[in-house]
Order: C-alpha cells, then sequence, then structure tokens
C-alpha cells in the first residue's frame, strides 16, 4: 500500500513539473515585449543561452550523444523553428491553437513509438481541452493563411515528436535539449545581425528567456515527462496558451475578453483533474475473505 502510495505521489509530482514547464513556457510573450530585439535575435539568443545553461547546470548532457539524442534535439529545433515562422504566415492565434493539435500526434504515435496506449479518461479529456482551447481562442482564430496554419500543424507534430524523443530517452533527455538548442541557434544564426544592437534590458531579457523560459522549463519538462505518460504530458502542458496572454495582461494592460476567460476557466478545470488523477484513482486495498 505505502508503495503504491509513493508512486501516486510521484506521478503528481511529475505532473507538477509540467506544470511548471508550462508557466515558464508561457512567460515568453511577456518577455519578448520587454526586449526590443528582432524574432530571429531573439530566438537565436535564447536558444544559444539555453544550451550553455543545460550544459553546465546537468551532468548528463555533457554526454556523448546518441543518435536517439540527436533526433530528439532535432525534433526540439524543428518546434522552435516552425513555430516562429508560423508567427510570420499566420496569426498568432492560428500558430498557437494548431500548435496545441500535438495531443493528436502523441495519441496517434505513442503505442507505435513508445508501446503507451492510452487510458480511456485521458482519450475523453482530449474534446474537453479542445473546447476550452476552441473558446479561448474564438474571437482571434481566422480562416486561410494555409502555409501559416500548414507550418503550425509541422510545429505540432514536431512537439509532440519531441515529446516522445523525451519519454523514451529519460535519463539521456538533457542531452537532446542542448543539441536542439544548438541546433535551433544555428539555424537561425543569419539572422542575428538583421536587428538592432542590443541594449542592456535586451541582454537581460535574452538571458532570462535562455535560463528560465527555455532551458529550465524544458528540463522540467523532459524530468515530468520521463514518469508520465506521453499523452497525458502533452495535455497537461496545454496550459501554456492560457496563461500566456495573463502575462501579457499584467505587462501590457490587454484584457481577455468573456470567451477567453470561459474557454481559459475550462482548460484550467480540465489540467487540475487531470494533475490529480493519481490521487483520485487510487484503488482500494483488497479486503480479505475470512
Amino acid at each position: 500500500m505505502l508503495g503504491q502510495l509513493n508512486a501516486e505521489t510521484t506521478g503528481v509530482q511529475s505532473r507538477l513539473l509540467l506544470l511548471a514547464a508550462a508557466v515558464l513556457w508561457s512567460t515568453a510573450g511577456a518577455a519578448m515585449k520587454l526586449c526590443q530585439l528582432s524574432g530571429g535575435q531573439i530566438a537565436g539568443g535564447r536558444a544559444l543561452v539555453a544550451a550553455l545553461f543545460l550544459f553546465l547546470a546537468v551532468r548528463g548532457a555533457r554526454a556523448r550523444p546518441s543518435w536517439p539524442v540527436l533526433a530528439t534535439g532535432a525534433a526540439y529545433a524543428a518546434t522552435g523553428v516552425c513555430f516562429a515562422v508560423a508567427n510570420k504566415l499566420t496569426t498568432a492565434a492560428n500558430a498557437i491553437f494548431i500548435q496545441s493539435t500535438a495531443p493528436l500526434w502523441v495519441a496517434l504515435l505513442s503505442p507505435r513509438l513508445l508501446g503507451e496506449r492510452a487510458s480511456r479518461a485521458a482519450l475523453w479529456t482530449i474534446p474537453v481541452y479542445a473546447a476550452g482551447l476552441g473558446c479561448f481562442f474564438l474571437d482571434e482564430l481566422s480562416p486561410g493563411q494555409l502555409l501559416g496554419n500548414a507550418v503550425a500543424l509541422g510545429a505540432g507534430l514536431a512537439f509532440a515528436l519531441c515529446t516522445l524523443g523525451l519519454r523514451k530517452l529519460r535519463a539521456g533527455s538533457t542531452g537532446a535539449l542542448v543539441y536542439g538548442n544548438l541546433l535551433a541557434a544555428l539555424v537561425t544564426a543569419p539572422l542575428w545581425l538583421s536587428g538592432p544592437a542590443p541594449a542592456p534590458m535586451d541582454l537581460l531579457a535574452l538571458l532570462y528567456l535562455g535560463v528560465f523560459q527555455l532551458g529550465l522549463s524544458y528540463l522540467c519538462f523532459a524530468r515530468g515527462v520521463a514518469h508520465t505518460p506521453a499523452l497525458e504530458a502533452s495535455l497537461l502542458v496545454l496550459l501554456e496558451p492560457v496563461l500566456n496572454p495573463i502575462w501579457t495582461f499584467f505587462i501590457a494592460g490587454e484584457r481577455p475578453g468573456p470567451w477567453a476567460i470561459g474557454g481559459g476557466t475550462v482548460v484550467l478545470s480540465a489540467t487540475l483533474w487531470r494533475t490529480l488523477a493519481p490521487l483520485w484513482s487510487r484503488r482500494r486495498p483488497d479486503v480479505p475473505v475470512s
């Protein structure tokens, strides 16, 4: 009984790590508003800082990479690059909403790549999240812009592959994050000189984005997904797009509309339910028959 309780507590702790990752990811918009550098400069700068932070902070990140580590790193880099490109080719709301299809890809691929079959409860949660996010972005989603929407879909697939790769690597996942960030920095390197010269505030913003919003967040995500089914992990981090406008509201005073508040409430409720699921689903001990 005690062993089962410890396992369930570990499950909750892992989910809390995933939520911590989502919270850190969600600060990107607010932090970038404080930075006057171009999008390419920010993407490359924070990736380089994140790679250096992870390399110095985690001993396992310095191990010689294997092919699965490099493949997961490539999926990680593709997620960031595709999302950045999608934001240029379609609306920000479209990019975020379409990238949030990642749990569908995870549900389709995890049985083949990880041997994990999603629980019925997790599968039923997908339409709840979809409805919540749909309401959240109802006022901002727009038709058309096919190419940008397709690239955003690619970002969702890449994030799903990254999630599956980190889940499979577990102990070796930090190396994938280092090489993924280095690859992202290399891809965006031609854009580094295309913007303004950085001011001290810009450098501080890049330091925060690299260490906390990218490096520490993905470290939390990697540790959390190591002990959480891939589909559960990809659903829990959908908290990110709900929190993003909250930070923007405090920084820039942009107030979300009623549909956004309603949709955000649905997503928050579903996230709370899935976070505490290991405790709520605890089985009663068998009663011995006299």
